[in-house]
């Protein structure tokens, strides 16, 4: 069970566990929440319904992964590889998540590459790829 603080934020937390867990003793604090600067510019460079390209700052990624979790429960996330680059500063993390699409019941399984820059041990900013596709076909299956 996550932190209370967190708690609200259970439905990503295959996600959140995922990203500490590879970035281990690279960061500190406990949750995914806890290890991003309040300052990170969080960057996807896909067209997401909902979802802006970019995120400046601590407090909104937390509300963007709010409302995440209004439509997404994750049951897992996997098959992880870890790159590291400019001696530890910049992590690329390749991974997969698993879940539901709450409003619809259908399944999600999605790729992602993620390019992680960290300074002061928290994640300054974060680079998003995805498998557009298939967010969109199980959004709209």
């Amino acid at each position: 069970m996550p932190p209370a603080p967190y708690a609200a934020y259970h439905r990503a937390a295959p996600y959140f566990d995922l990203v500490r867990g590879a970035l281990a003793d690279l960061v500190d604090g406990d949750h995914f929440l806890d290890i991003v600067s309040d300052s990170i510019a969080y960057e996807v460079l896909y067209d997401f319904p909902g979802w802006p390209r970019i995120i400046n700052g601590r407090d909104a990624l937390a509300a963007a992964f709010l409302g995440y979790v209004d439509h997404i429960a994750l049951g897992s996330a996997d098959h992880l590889v870890i790159h590291r680059a400019d001696n530890g500063r910049v992590i690329v993390l390749e991974y997969e998540v698993h879940g539901t699409i709450l409003a619809r019941g259908t399944a999600y399984t999605n790729r992602f590459c993620s390019i992680v820059t960290i300074e002061n041990r928290k994640i300054v900013h974060w680079r998003d790829y995805m498998d557009s596709l298939a967010a969109w076909n199980a959004l709209t299956a």
